[in-house]
Order: structure tokens, then sequence, then C-alpha cells
């Protein structure tokens, strides 16, 4: 004790006298004997003593009375490192950490240099923040002072450079200590494979094995689950391979994190030799080993292997079921997720958010939205509270119906819980939104979006490009590539299909040429497709034809397949018939190729070919896709199927038909019977064009919503020419606006007028 000290302890009594020399203890025993100690204090006057106030502060900060601990801190007139470390430690402690900084900061402002106990507090600080900036000023004073060489300190800085993905500066640092370990090498390890630098990963290990240091399990546990992570699935399988010519046996974490990347790759005959491994291994009891199996499994599309491993498990464990119903909608088994998912909730088992997410989004994935929508109602019944994953799946399905209202009280439920920062979140609104027909409704999410990645951009690209709107979806893309985001082949499909909506050749050829020469995006089908219906709707088929031989793969059935709808549109049977073969080769069970083809036959009168097209289609077992459009109506949505006689309403229904069809011919609208495309009379022909799905809807919609209720519809095939008249019609008689959206795009009908134009 200084000499400075000893007449400030004379006047202190006896009892702190003993607690400054000898005990520790007394200042934590208890709150109320801190306060009258440090009242004791400052009667007796040693307040301003560094060596009893840093005692007081690191007391009160045992308490977490850290506003008392800073008064005590401002109150002496010249505070030592101490003063200030005992009360850096404690926030550190409480994980207070931007305090714990702003403390350093008043630290460094008194001229003090913080000592080899205080900097590794410092670093730790820094790394929790991320705050690599802070952490570099800080590392730049450990300089200065000497203190970089300290072991500890190296370590702490070490591990901050680490934390805040800082791998070079993390790599000078580990170069330059003199104790390496393998707890440090491992962390060097698993942070350059989360970045998926396979040479570094390389080259330490070689580094470990000239100084001795053997790697051990977890060393390469941390390789593998880093480069799983960071999806850098080849290397994964390359690091597993040295790990097993080195002879280590891989333990129940290592299968876990190769599984995933396994089935990332489809390499299933690895995915079936570590099956076996792990059956040797006795490692099937393991709920982490069976989750990835299955998921492996489930990514290589084998769905025989999915049952089995899910069969073997003896436990029904929440994780591995939810891995199990994943992996049965991922392989198309909707019906079998859903069958499992209510014996689950039979069997009382525990289903979290993971379990009501993953049945919510296979559902919307394959095409059971309905049924999609009711679970999300259903799980937020059983209490399980949706985040910021099923926000996003169950939207899609929203979308897919136009279920208008659920998306809505969707939209209303990612606001209270504070969602809408997601870009997730945000994108899949705009896209609901735009799916819904709501296309304002989607700029307005966009633009109140404060992060917003190139999915957003994306997304109102796609929904204003689907809208026809051609002119926004220009306008959104030249902002796009003013921002530091750069262009993908997503943003180019939604360019490409937005010309091809409104006929701009000329501007659909720029933007195809822009794809390559400006951003290195080779053309993808998904952009020849585009560019073969703009030109075939133009009546530029031969052109269209042309290009689709210049293609430097294989075409698809999209490519094809908008070369045959072009044909359809200029009736030009030559170019349908060379397309309507290329597409029996690629999808010979896709009825609507035949479909189409016969179409175009029946429009030009050629009867014999389109008995010959529907014989072909009967001996091959195919049916025609029914047409089918849905309605939402007072939070329910509604589906209606062409030509249905068996609805509850269909008198009221062709009754309030007779009543449009009149009104119709009295202002001189009449059928056009060329879309009726049977070789009948013309009264059966008008009858049937009456029967198609999306009149049948509008006009379900007309009898079931007050006047002036927006009408939504969405048909599962491309709308006809006399439906389109109709509805325009209805538009006017009614005054409704109706919006359809159909295979192709979205229309919105309003006083007498569509939006494309005429032009779809």
């Amino acid at each position: 004790m200084t000499k400075q000290v000893l007449p400030l302890i004379e006047k202190v009594p006896q009892s702190i006298l003993g607690f400054l020399e000898f005990s520790p203890s007394y200042w934590s025993s208890s709150l109320s004997k801190t306060t009258q100690a440090h009242a004791r204090i400052l009667k007796s006057g040693a307040q301003n003593d560094g060596y009893i106030s840093a005692k007081l502060i690191a007391s009160y900060s045992n308490y977490s009375c850290f506003d008392d601990a800073n008064l005590v801190l401002q109150s002496i007139p010249d505070p030592t490192v101490y003063s200030f470390s005992s009360l850096i430690y404690a926030l550190t402690k409480a994980k207070l950490f931007s305090q714990s900084l702003g403390v350093f900061s008043r630290m460094f402002s008194h001229g003090l240099i913080p000592d080899s106990h205080v900097l590794p507090n410092l670093f730790k600080v820094c790394a929790e923040l991320s705050a690599f900036k802070a952490g570099r000023q800080i590392h730049c004073n450990a300089c200065v002072s000497g203190l970089d060489g300290d072991c500890f300190v190296q370590g702490s800085l070490f591990h901050m450079y680490m934390r805040c993905g800082r791998m070079d500066d993390a790599r000078k640092v580990f170069d330059r200590m003199f104790e390496k370990d393998v707890v440090t090498c491992s962390a060097l390890l698993c942070g350059y494979a989360r970045k998926g630098r396979l040479e570094e990963v390389v080259c330490i290990l070689s580094e470990m094995e000239k100084s001795g240091i053997e790697p051990n399990i977890v060393s390469w546990n941390g390789i593998l689950s880093g480069f799983n992570r960071s999806g850098y699935h080849k290397e994964v399988g390359i690091m597993f391979q040295q790990m097993h010519h080195l002879g280590f046996s891989p333990d129940q974490v290592t299968v876990s994190s190769v599984l995933p990347s396994v089935g990332d790759s489809e390499k299933l005959d690895l995915g079936k030799q570590i099956h076996g491994y792990v059956i040797k291994q006795g490692l099937l009891k393991d709920k982490c080993v069976i989750s990835a199996m299955i998921d492996m499994y489930g990514k290589s599309g084998h769905s025989y292997g999915i049952i089995k491993v899910f069969e073997q498990f003896e436990l029904m464990e929440t994780g591995v079921c939810n891995a199990y119903i994943t992996g049965l909608s991922r392989n198309g088994l909707v019906d079998k997720a859903l069958e499992m998912f209510e014996l689950f909730k039979e069997q009382k088992m525990e289903l979290n958010v993971v379990s009501w997410t993953s049945i919510i989004s296979g559902c919307a994935q394959n095409g059971k939205d309905i049924e999609a929508l009711e679970l999300f109602r259903d799980m937020q019944v059983a209490g399980v509270k949706p985040n910021r994953v099923t926000i996003p799946s169950m939207l899609p399905a929203c979308g897919n119906i136009a279920a208008l209202v659920h998306g809505r009280s969707a939209h209303g439920f990612a606001v209270r819980v504070h969602l809408l920062d997601d870009v997730h979140v945000g994108s899949a609104l705009i896209d609901m939104y735009a799916k819904c027909g709501r296309i304002n409704m989607s700029q307005i999410v966009f633009d109140m979006m404060p992060t917003k990645n190139l999915v957003c951009w994306n997304s109102l690209m796609s929904g204003y490009s689907m809208h026809g709107k051609a002119k926004e979806v220009k306008s959104i893309f030249e902002s796009l590539v003013r921002t530091r985001l750069k262009p993908d082949f997503i943003s180019f499909t939604s360019l490409l299909s937005a010309c091809s909506q409104v006929g701009l050749t000329d501007e659909g050829w720029k933007y195809f040429g822009m794809m390559s020469e400006e951003y290195g995006i080779k053309p993808r089908l998904e952009h020849y497709s585009c560019m073969v219906n703009l030109l075939g709707r133009a009546g530029k088929l031969q052109e269209a034809y042309d290009l689709i031989k210049e293609i430097p793969f294989e075409p698809d059935s999209c490519v094809w397949g908008a070369l045959l709808n072009s044909c359809r549109l200029q009736n030009n049977v030559e170019i349908a018939e060379i397309a309507a073969e290329k597409l029996f080769d690629i999808e010979p069970e896709n009825p609507g190729t035949y479909v189409l083809l016969s179409n175009i036959y029946a429009a030009k009168g050629m009867w014999g070919e389109v008995d010959r097209v529907r014989n072909k289609m009967e001996s091959l077992g195919l049916k025609k896709n029914p047409g089918c459009s849905w309605i939402e109506v007072k939070n329910r949505v509604y589906t209606l199927l062409a030509g249905d006689k068996s609805h509850p309403q269909i008198d009221q229904i062709t009754e309030k038909m007779d009543e449009i069809s009149k009104e119709m011919r009295k202002s001189g609208h009449l059928p056009n019977l060329d879309f009726a495309l049977q070789d009948v009379e013309e009264q059966e022909k008008e009858q049937i064009l009456w029967g198609h799905s999306e009149k049948l809807a509008v006009v379900f919609g007309l009898l079931n919503t007050p006047d002036g209720t927006p009408l939504q519809v969405i048909k599962n095939l491309r709308i006809c020419g006399d439906c389109h008249s109709v509805i325009k019609f209805i538009s006017s008689y009614a005054g409704r606006e109706i919006f359809v959206r159909d295979t192709n795009r979205f229309h919105h009908f309003k006083d007498g007028i569509c939006s494309c134009g005429d032009f779809w």
C-alpha cells in the first residue's frame, strides 16, 4: 500500500480498513454493507482515493448497480486503469457491451492506456458487437504499448478478428502468436472453411503437422461444418475423404455435417455408403444423424430411403419428424406428409414452429394451397407463433389462388410482430400482392422496406411484368442498375417477359444482348423462351424458329411450348407441327401439347386431323386438363370447373348468364364461336363457351358479393378471346373491377376496358 494512501486510511473506520487489506468478500456479502461502507468512506473523506474507489466500483458492479458504480467513477478526480477496468469487466460480464465500450472511451480520454487485463475484455466486447473498426483501433493501441505480444491479448485479438469475419487480419495475428494450440488452429480452420478457402485450410493443416499439433475430431468437424454451412459442397467431399485417409473415424457430428452437402450434391451413392457406416457404428439412435439422413435422401429424390430411415428410428422425436415431413413434401408425397402430420398431432407430439412451417411450405409448393391456408390458421389456434420463415412459406399459397383476405391477414400479422424488416417476408408480400392483382400494394411494400436485396427488386419487376406494365419494369430495372446491386438472370427474365407482353420486339433484342455483353450473363432457356414468345406474338414465327435452332444447348419444353402457342395465335399449322413433334418427344405424357395442336387444327377446320390427335390422346390414356378457376368470396376460396353442372348455385348462375347474354346481344355483342373448338352446331358451341370456368367464377362472384365489390379470379389455363370479351362487357354492365389471372398474365377489367389492350 502506497504512502499516499496511509493518511487517508487513518481516517477510515477499522472495519473498512480490515476490508481493504484482508477481506475482499466483505464487499460482496450484501448490497447493504456496500452502501454502508460507501457512506463511511464519504464521511471519512477517503472517497478520492483510487484504490478504495475501485473496490467500491467493483462491489456495486457485483450487484449490477452500474449507475452507482458509474457515479463513484465520475467522482474520482484522478482515476486509474484499475478504476475503469472494474466497471469494464462487470459490464462485459453482464453482456452490456456497448456500455462497456463507452467506459473504455472515457478511460482513453483520460489518457489512460489499457493493460493486459483490460485488453482481452475490450476485444471480447468488439467481437460481440462485430465492432471491427473499434477493435482495430484498440489493436493499434496495444501495439503502441507493446502489449500485442502478450499471449492472452493475442488470443482475444485473434478471436475478435475471427468473429468480425476478418480472416486475413486473424491470420496475421495467428502467425505472430508464440503459443499456438489445437483450439486456435481449429478456429482458424473453421473460419477459412466458412469462406470456402480450401487452399488455406490445406495449408494450415500442413503447418499444424510441421509444428507437431495434431488436429482432432473437433478440428475436422469444424472444417466440414464450415464448408457445409456456406454451401461449399464439393469442398466438404474433398475434406471428408482427406479425413478418412488420415485415419480419423467420423462421429455423429461429422456425419450430420457431411450428409447435407451429400444431399445438395445429389451424390446418392456416397450417401448410401455413409448410411452403411452409420449402421455399423450404431449411430442410428442419434436424432441428428437420422434427421440428416432423411434430409439427404429427400434432396437426392430417393423416397424409399426417406421412409425406410424414418421407420428404422425407434423414437418419435420432433426434429426427425420435421425432416420426414420436409423430405416427403420435397418429393411430391404431400398427401403422405399430411397424413403423417395428422398422426403426429394425434399422438400428442410436441410440434413446434418448424413442424408447422414444414407442412405449410410443403402444401404451398405442391398445389395444396387451400390446405396450406387452413394449416396456417390451425397453427395459430394451437398456440404456435409463426415466424419469419412461416410467413414467406404460406404467402405463395395466398398468391396462387388469389386469397387476398388471407394474404392481408398475414401482412397484418407481420406488422404486429415486427417482421417487415425481413427481406424474405417483404419479397413474399410483394409477390403475393402482385399475384392477387394489387400491384400498387406491391409497390407500397417495396417502398417501405428499409433494406432491399436483389430478390426484392426481382419480385417487384416480376409483378409488374405479370401485369403487362413494361414501362414500369424498365424503370425499375434502371433504378436497380443505379444501386450497388447487380442484375441477375431473373432480372432479365422479367424484362424480356414484360417486353413480350406488349410486343416490344426491338427492346427485347436490346435487353437480350445487354445481358451477356454488359453483365456477362449467358442466356438460359427461360430467356430464349421469352424471346421466342416475343417474336412469335409479333408474327415473326420463322425468326423465332431460327432463334431456337441457334440455341447452344438442347431446347426444353418451355421453348418449344412458346413456339407452339405462338403458332396458335398466328394459325400457322406448318411450324406448329414441328414444335408439337419436339414436345411429343420431350413430354410424351403431357396432354396440353395434344390439346393445343388439336385446337390449331380446329381453328383451321381440319377436323380429320383433330380426330387423329384426339384418338392418339385416347390411346395413350391421356385426358385434357379441365378448365378450372378460383375466386375468393367472404374469406373463402371457391373452385369452379368448366361445364360443371353440379354446383349448388348452378341454376342461379345459369339464370344470371342468360340475363348477361341478352344484354350483350342488345348491345351488338355476339359470341365468338371461333373459340368453341368442337365440330358441333352453333347453339351448342355457344353453350360450351358459357360453360368456361372463368365465366362461371365471375358470375358466381356477382351473385355472392355486394354491388361494386371487386372480383378476383384465377384461371389454370389461358383466357380465351370470348371470355375476354364477355368479362369486359360485365365490368361495364355490372360496374365492377374484375381481376383475372391466367397462366400468361393479369387482366384488369374496368368500365369495359382491359389493361392488356386486347394484346395477350
